[in-house]
């Protein structure tokens, strides 16, 4: 059973932001951007409180991924990376992405916050924040 309404188009969508995110960071690396890229259609808060659908979530601007703006992006999705949207699609969540709305990649330590949203963790190169539950409860809840 899937946590949010999508259509085929919105898995291959989401597969190829997995893959133009986070390819280099290997499966674990996709199926943490492809939480935050799901966290962000269920949110319903924030920066992310009219973002309903894969679309609007992929393109957000201002606030949207960098990855949308490559032409690597815009290749067609590979069978291994539908696989891994079809997973976070359906509810399988991933630490330290679990929660998460936010990463990125800096140049040296994850700060311990940014823009006033928590660290959850590390992988690899990426940083993964959360907002709080008080903020967004609607990331926290169960499926």
């Amino acid at each position: 059973m899937a946590v949010i309404s999508h259509n085929e188009a919105d898995v291959k969508l989401l597969a190829r932001l997995m893959r133009a995110e986070a390819e280099g960071e290997g499966t674990q690396g996709m199926l943490l951007v492809g939480n935050v890229g799901v966290n962000r259609v269920r949110a319903e808060c924030l920066d992310f409180k009219n973002i309903s659908n894969m679309n609007k979530m992929v393109f957000q601007n201002p606030g949207g991924f960098e990855a949308s703006q490559k032409g690597y992006f815009y290749q067609r999705a590979r069978q291994s990376e539908i696989d891994l949207a079809r997973k976070v699609i359906k509810g399988n969540r991933y630490h330290p992405a679990r929660n998460s709305l936010w990463f990125f990649k800096p140049s040296g330590a994850c700060p311990s916050q940014w823009y006033n949203q928590n660290n959850t963790g590390r992988f690899k190169s990426h940083c993964f924040f959360q907002p709080t539950q008080e903020n967004c409860p609607s990331v926290y809840s169960t499926y």
